[in-house]
């Protein structure tokens, strides 16, 4: 099964980091521009909201929330994205900085699709790269270079 993976060098402790991915208001500022919705511990699911849908994009299952890891397991959304799994592996850097090993993984099959969501998640991880930082964020829709019509 093929994996989407990334490797980020964030300059800001690890700790804001496992913020920004570990809570529902963190997820919100770097990755989709307004609130989630439901619970970030353990056990629990939320719900991602892009633009002014009512409906959500995708609903995650929280499976990990460790000081070095977060994982959710996509239970709702498109068809590609059921059941795979999304990690973020935080590891200490020099200086006091985060290296967040990111991967979307499980996928059924390689495919457009799966190539302009790595593309996005690119885009949304360094969002997430900036803020942490202390710059701007740049959450949907101004993060997102793939878009579907």
């Amino acid at each position: 099964m093929p994996d989407i993976l990334h490797r980020i060098s964030i300059d800001a402790p690890q700790e804001r980091v496992h913020d920004l991915i570990a809570t529902t208001e963190g997820v919100a500022r770097w990755w989709t521009g307004r609130r989630l919705s439901g619970e970030s511990s353990v056990g629990s699911r939320f719900s991602v909201y892009f633009g002014d849908a009512d409906k959500p994009a995708a609903v995650m299952e929280v499976t990990s929330d460790k000081p070095d890891e977060v994982a959710w397991r996509v239970v709702d959304g498109p068809d590609e994205w059921i059941d795979t799994l999304i990690t973020f592996t935080l590891r200490p850097a020099g200086s006091g900085g985060t290296t967040l090993l990111f991967s979307h993984a499980r996928w059924a099959e390689a495919s457009e699709f799966m190539s302009g969501c790595s593309t996005n998640w690119g885009a949304y991880l360094t969002s997430l790269k900036t803020g942490a930082e202390g710059l701007d964020f740049r959450p949907y829709p101004g993060g997102e270079i793939s878009r579907w019509e």
